[in-house]
């Protein structure tokens, strides 16, 4: 066969497709209905059944909007439980918008930081390149939530609302992306012209000073102190009065987070140690981003065991394969693509992540799970998407699916067995900044 496509060969495809009356259906199909209608199995989806044996959640779900805080929602959804029973409520929000724009500050120093780092490299090279292309992301790791709120503390959402930018990232982004890039550039000329690091970090204040009045414009100014009273589900008023956020997270972040590690399923790599992704984290002076690696089965154990044990647990995923949010559902065998196209796909897990057919996109939240002899087999999902669709906003995953897309969760280390405690005291391998390892931050 010659490289290049012969007017032969495309008569001879053209031939075969029309040959077939099944492809002529399904093009005749797809003329007028969504892919996703066309192909998924209602059978399947009717037979899942959406109750479980443990079941956490008594509470509304969340909703992010048009932006890519899904790791803050996350995280700020984990800690709701405990600040609802301290407040005595059954309903509260700590603020989205507070948590990221310290978020978003904090990620631009150290954007530029790392260019200043990078100073002396090509503006061809991979790694530079990574770094700028990632400026202004919305997306982040655990490490990351609990260095935000460890430095910035939280507060209720009454106290810094949502705004429009906020809701919709997408403007204030792009803003900030020219800011960044240019700053960038900033820093490079300034590094061939001969500058020292120090002057070079007194040109990137200046950067930053533009970075935070885009900010404090785009999402308001976040608060030194506020006073804090409420009224319980009991009619009963309470004053804490005024509280710095970092008081506040001390009070109400009931969970200690000092104790959680992240565990990753990444078969690619060996089990047992920890790895780290290049240039991937937030905060400059921050713990950096570390994941233990396991097979999945363990991290499906511990997170059984963290829900029939009373707690919710974050982890990230690949969101997109097999979803349904009409229905609330992710499993394996919830769309028949291979009828439609007549064709198989066959990559596996580790396949996919070698050929970028996968990576962690969405993080969320379980709050049940469905326990047969021991084995989960279903797990109930706490997303931020709303609760116009699934079950007033809460999913269920098959556990079929959580073998194939769920990637890592966030744990306690006294749930962790000993080999695993000493895996956590290994040297981090290092991973490139473009790794799939790095891209829910992404």
């Amino acid at each position: 066969m010659d490289a290049a496509l012969t007017p032969s060969q495309l008569d001879a495809l053209n031939k075969d497709f029309s040959a077939s009356r099944a492809y002529k259906v399904a093009q005749n199909a797809l003329a007028k209905t969504s892919l996703a209608n066309v192909v998924l199995d209602n059978v399947k989806a009717k037979a899942i059944d959406h109750t479980m044996s443990h079941h956490l959640d008594d509470w509304k779900v969340t909703n992010q909007k048009q932006s890519g805080r899904c790791w803050l929602f996350a995280g700020l959804n984990l800690l709701r439980p405990g600040a609802m029973k301290a407040m005595k409520v059954k309903d509260f929000e700590f603020s989205q918008n507070h948590i990221m724009f310290w978020d978003k500050i904090e990620r631009a120093n150290f954007l530029l930081e790392n260019v200043i780092d990078l100073a002396d490299r090509e503006l061809t090279d991979r790694t530079l390149y990574q770094v700028l292309h990632a400026a202004a992301e919305d997306g982040g790791q655990w490490n990351m939530f609990v260095a935000l709120v460890q430095k910035h503390g939280l507060v209720p959402k009454s106290v810094m609302p949502e705004t429009h930018s906020s809701s919709a990232t997408r403007e204030m982004n792009s803003i900030l992306r020219k800011v960044l890039r240019q700053g960038a550039l900033r820093l490079r000329e300034r590094h061939q012209a001969g500058a020292s690091t120090a002057e070079l970090r007194e040109t990137k204040e200046e950067i930053l000073a533009v970075v935070h009045r885009v900010l404090c414009v785009h999402l308001g100014t976040p608060p030194a102190s506020f006073d804090w009273q409420w009224i319980d589900s009991d009619k009963e008023f309470h004053r804490d009065g005024e509280m710095t956020p970092q008081e506040f997270a001390a009070k109400y972040a009931t969970l200690p987070l000092d104790e959680y590690v992240c565990l990753v399923h990444d078969p690619r790599h060996e089990y047992g140690r920890t790895y780290t992704v290049d240039r991937l984290g937030n905060i400059v002076d921050a713990p950096g981003i570390v994941y233990l690696n396991v097979d999945i089965d363990v991290i499906a154990e511990v997170a059984k065991d963290a829900i029939v044990g009373g707690e919710p647990v974050w982890f990230g995923c690949d969101v997109g394969p097999h979803m349904s949010a009409e229905e609330g559902i992710w499993d394996t065998k919830l769309y028949d693509y291979e009828s439609l196209y007549d064709t198989e796909f066959t990559l596996d897990k580790t396949q996919r992540l070698h050929y970028q057919e996968t990576a962690m996109t969405h993080a969320m939240l379980f709050t049940g799970v469905d326990v047969r002899d021991g084995e989960a087999v279903r797990w109930r999902v706490e997303n931020s998407w709303g609760d116009e669709k699934a079950q007033s906003g809460y999913y269920t995953m098959t556990s079929a699916w959580f073998r194939e897309f769920v990637f890592e969760i966030s744990a306690r280390r006294s749930a962790l067995p000993a080999e695993l405690l000493a895996g956590l005291g290994t040297e981090p391998i290092v991973l490139p900044a473009w790794d799939p390892m790095g891209s829910l931050a992404r």
